[in-house]
């Protein structure tokens, strides 16, 4: 109905997928530490994409918060699905290095 080939895999979803990500590798999979997310939808994802999310690490000149810049990739087709992107999370005594 509104001009897509084949269904869409909704924005939250991806969304989702991202938050997810993100938070497994430096939130210590802990839901209270975000603060925020934001992004912007750049192209639809399909359902089957694999959704990858690219991720950095940025200071933030609060030692009480973490800021993260992301997008989201729609692996098969190289498309960018969202970006750019942004989460800030809490700190607490976890740890928040990346594990890779």
């Amino acid at each position: 109905m509104v001009g897509f080939e084949k269904p869409i895999l909704h924005g939250l979803c991806s969304y989702g997928h991202a938050a997810h990500a993100i938070l497994k590798q430096y939130g210590g999979t802990d839901p209270s530490a975000f603060q925020s997310i934001t992004g912007r939808f750049t192209a639809p994802a399909f359902p089957g994409d694999t959704i990858q999310t690219r991720m950095w690490k940025v200071s933030v000149g609060d030692k009480n918060k973490t800021k993260i810049l992301f997008q989201c990739v729609a692996k098969e087709r190289g498309v960018v699905i969202i970006n750019p992107g942004c989460v800030v999370l809490r700190n607490s005594a976890r740890d928040l290095t990346s594990k890779l």
